[in-house]
Formats: structure tokens, sequence, C-alpha cells
């Protein structure tokens, strides 16, 4: 009997140690409702190729084949339109609304029969396998099958990762963004900008030098956010807009429950991701940098690395 005990006790430890041992799992979400950026595949790339080394694996969710194109509207009348032209414009305006007409309903039948059965994954259930779920470049508002159900997942001990349109995402969801920690409000042209690393000893920025500089890149402004609930990481120290002097904030982390969220806005580039992309404007040495933010902040997230 007591050899019995002995063996069941000497198993249980072996089983705990191998599943210490055994890599964190990621769900890496790539839907979109709203608008769809290019760098997304680059995106999942990177993060599935880092997790090699830095002790995770992925599943991925993606895009359900189908969804439909909205049609454009049509070109504005000039001030010295012609009759001809006026006309020709009001018989676009009505073929329009029939199209948009077509568009809607498109668009609800693919939302039903395709989107919503793919979000299922991110059911509380589905989500037990996971470790922690990775949102890249999300956006629009995604009909998750049990919104609650998916933050007491996180607040119970897993890990939320978002980059870049993550926080253009669920705009009308209260919880989703104060879980995130601030909202997507605008952007203007793509910049050059020199970011302020605000925490070297996080795994995140700890290759980073004092003041990174990014040759290129979609600088987000955000709306709903308290930089006293979360701790930042990145910053610009004037805006990207106007120059203003302040805090505007590009990277940070949070606690959610027992969980842990990261967040960066950058990403809008293929050439962040990829030091190998071809027509690129930040150099290879940039992309690699952002990658070590990717794995670090992934890491951090998933309590595989800690501040130092």
């Amino acid at each position: 009997m007591i050899k019995s005990l002995l063996l069941l006790t000497l198993l249980a430890t072996t089983l705990s140690l191998h599943a210490e041992d055994a890599p964190k799992k990621l769900l890496v979400v790539a839907i979109t409702t709203g608008y769809r950026h290019s760098s997304i595949p680059l995106a999942e790339k990177a993060i599935q190729e880092l997790g090699q080394k830095g002790g995770y694996t992925v599943d991925f969710l993606d895009q359900p084949p189908g969804k439909p194109e909205s049609p454009k509207n049509p070109k504005p009348l000039a001030p010295n339109a012609t009759d001809a032209e006026k006309a020709a414009y009001q018989a676009a305006v009505a073929a329009h609304k029939i199209a948009a007409q077509a568009y809607h309903e498109q668009e609800t039948a693919w939302e039903n029969n395709a989107l919503k059965p793919a979000l299922a994954a991110l059911a509380p259930a589905n989500l037990q396998k996971y470790d922690g779920v990775v949102f890249a470049s999300t956006t629009g508002d995604l009909p998750l099958p049990d919104p609650q159900g998916f933050l007491d997942w996180i607040k119970a001990g897993h890990a939320f990762i978002g980059f870049h349109a993550a926080s253009d995402t669920l705009h009308h969801w209260p919880g989703y963004i104060d879980m995130l920690g601030g909202e997507f409000m605008r952007h203007g042209p793509q910049i050059s900008v020199d970011i302020h690393n605000l925490d070297p000893k996080n795994p995140a920025t700890a290759a980073l030098p004092a003041v990174w500089t990014v040759k290129q890149e979609e600088i987000y402004n955000f709306k709903n956010y308290d930089g006293s609930k979360v701790h930042e990481l990145l910053a610009l120290d004037k805006s990207p807009l106007n120059g203003t002097p302040g805090d505007f904030p590009l990277a940070w982390c949070k606690s959610y429950g027992k969980g842990r969220v990261f967040y960066c806005a950058l990403g809008h580039r293929e050439d962040l991701w990829d030091p190998t992309y071809k027509n690129r404007i930040n150099p290879p040495e940039t992309a690699e940098q952002f990658r070590t933010v990717v794995l670090g902040g992934i890491r951090w997230a998933l309590g595989l690395a800690n501040s130092q």
C-alpha cells in the first residue's frame, strides 16, 4: 500500500514537472469585420516563428472565406458638372443603393453562416486548451459567443495579447476596452517617430535603446485610456498629429484579475514584422527590434518571463 502511494506521488510529481516544461499554447485570432491590414499574414508568421524558441506553440483562427466587399460610393459631382454628368451621378447613386442592400444581406448571411461558427473557438469551454489569445490586428465588432465568459477566462489567469488594430476592435463593448486598457481613436499619415523606452527591464522592451527610432509607421491615438491603470512600456513625448508635448502611449501591460494583458500599437507595416520583406522603408534592424517587443510581450503575458 505504501509503495503504491509512493508510486502515485512520484507519478503526479513527474506529470507536474512535465506540464511545467511543456510549451504554452496560444490561439492567434486574425478575423476582421472592418479594415483588414495587409500585414496580418506576416504577423501570424512572425508570432509562430518566434514561438519556436520562445516557449509557446500557436493555432490560428483565420478569416472565414466568403466575406463580401462593400460597394464603393459614387464619385462626387464636380461643382461645374454638366446635366449629363448629373444624370449619370443620380443613376450611380440609385445603383449604389441597390448594391448596398445586397451587400448587407450577403454580410448578414456570412456572419451567421461563417463568422459566428468560426468564433465559437473563443467560447470559454473551447479556450481551456489554451494559455492565451492573441488579437493580431483584428477590427470591427466580432460576435463572440460568450463575451463575459471570454473576459472571465482571462481573469482566471490567462494571457491576452493585442497588436495594432486590436484596439480598433469591439468599440461598442466597454468590458473589452477596460480589459485592453485603451481604445483606438484616430491616426494621421505614416511618420517617423522617436519612441521612448519607459521600462528597459520589461521583457518586451529590454532589447530596445532608451530612444528607439522607427523610420515610418502608422501611429495611433487613443481614447478611454488611463495611464494610471496600466504599466506603460513605450510612448512618444509629443503628439504624432501636431507635435504638442505630452504622453502618447504605444505599448503597455497590465494585470487583469489573475491574467496578464500586453498591447502594442505598432505593427501596421509589413516591414516591421518581417526583416526579409522586399519593399521596405524601415531597415531590417528595426524589424528585428520590433520582433523582440513581440516575443518579450508574449512571454511576459504567458508568465514565461518577468521584469528584471
